[in-house]
């Protein structure tokens, strides 16, 4: 299993950010333009254990999985969810996005990845990733969440 984690300071308040990770589609698509379709399978009370249908678009194909939350929390300073979804039977993956209010107006967010291979013959392709997909996904979220700031 590799992961990956990026943090970064963010210009915007918590509550604005997290919109983008528990909102509608349409701001889950401004920093994950690639997600076409997310609709609740199973919700529960806490949240966790919830399940969605979500469809990915790569290139000119649609993926589908169900995406599971594995964490949850949403409180007036903290807030965290944790997602994890198998793509094709061969990869686990999972994505945690934090978030930490540092006063009202600033936000420290991480996020942490993991991508477990589900056949030995792909724990190959892993050896020559890299985090460059993190990096930019937070620069995304940084860049969206300050400019609707303003």
């Amino acid at each position: 299993m590799k992961s990956w984690s990026k943090e970064i300071e963010i210009d915007a308040p918590i509550e604005q950010i997290w919109k983008l990770f528990n909102g509608s589609l349409e701001e889950m698509q401004k920093i994950m333009p690639q997600v076409v379709d997310n609709q609740p399978i199973k919700i529960t009370e806490d949240m966790v254990g919830s399940v969605y249908a979500q469809k990915y678009k790569e290139g000119k194909r649609i993926m589908e999985y169900n995406v599971e939350t594995l964490a949850y929390l949403d409180s007036q300073n903290e807030k965290k969810v944790k997602i994890g979804f198998t793509i094709a039977k061969m990869f686990e993956i999972t994505a945690q996005y934090e978030l930490v209010k540092l006063d009202d107006h600033k936000t420290f967010f991480k996020y942490t990845t993991t991508n477990k291979p589900l056949k030995w013959f792909l724990k190959l392709f892993l050896l020559f990733s890299t985090d460059k997909v993190v990096i930019e996904f937070v620069d995304r979220v940084k860049k969206v969440a300050e400019s609707e700031n303003r």
